[in-house]
């Protein structure tokens, strides 16, 4: 018999916090045994739930898998960005849902760079609640998907690692691809505040040149399975 998992250890393989599985449990999205008071599931039952989610979300199975080149942090950042389509009640997970998640990882070298550029997270939301308020509606986990412009920010953030020689697709990675969907909202809102691809990519490039002198890059940082 398969050794049942923890909620902390099926939160660690989701890039998800605890609470949002207990979450997901509570609204019959995912399935779990109670035994002795604690959630514990079945590998089988965690792979069903990840394949039924039509958002971008990770268990890093294998080289081949779409999204195995992903840095840690970027498979964070795309878990956070569901959460945030979440938050606001939409129906997709878009640009914008992309790059709160990226700010939000203020680690990550995408978010630093933006700090560098001196844009405001609170100006970025402030603008996004504008240009895309939230729904009256709650709206299920399940019935989220990436939207196309979502999905083709993500396409162009692998071509921007690849143009940058790059092995990894990180949270710098994916801020270009949002910059290079000038018509998403996201690039709307980041041009507005100043921010150009060419200016983020020489950025991106001097803040990778620093952490590859003090300590390890955030390519070193993916989770290898």
């Amino acid at each position: 018999m398969e050794r049942l998992l923890t909620t902390e250890e099926v939160a660690e393989l989701l890039r998800i916090d605890p609470v949002t599985v207990r979450r997901l449990v509570t609204r019959g999205e995912l399935i779990a045994y109670r035994i002795a008071g604690e959630y514990r599931f079945t590998p089988a039952g965690v792979k069903d739930f990840v394949e039924n989610q039509r958002v971008v979300v990770s268990m890093g199975t294998g080289p081949n898998h779409p999204y195995a080149r992903f840095t840690e942090r970027a498979r964070k950042v795309l878990s956070l960005a569901n959460e945030e389509a979440y938050r606001f009640n939409h129906d997709g997970v878009g640009t914008e849902h992309v790059l709160l998640a990226i700010m939000s990882e203020w680690e990550g070298v995408g978010a630093r760079v933006l700090n560098r550029l001196e844009v405001q997270p609170s100006e970025v939301r402030k603008q996004i609640e504008t240009l895309h308020p939230a729904g009256k509606q709650p709206v299920g986990d399940s019935q989220l998907v990436m939207t196309q412009q979502g999905k083709a920010s993500i396409e162009l953030a692998v071509q921007e690692a690849r143009s940058l020689g790059h092995h990894y697709i990180g949270t710098e990675h994916l801020l270009l691809g949002l910059l290079r969907e000038e018509e998403s909202l996201a690039g709307q809102v980041l041009l507005k505040s100043g921010v150009t691809l060419e200016k983020a990519r020489e950025l991106v490039k001097q803040v990778l040149a620093e952490d590859q002198k003090t300590s390890k890059p955030e390519s070193e940082q993916r989770v290898e399975s």
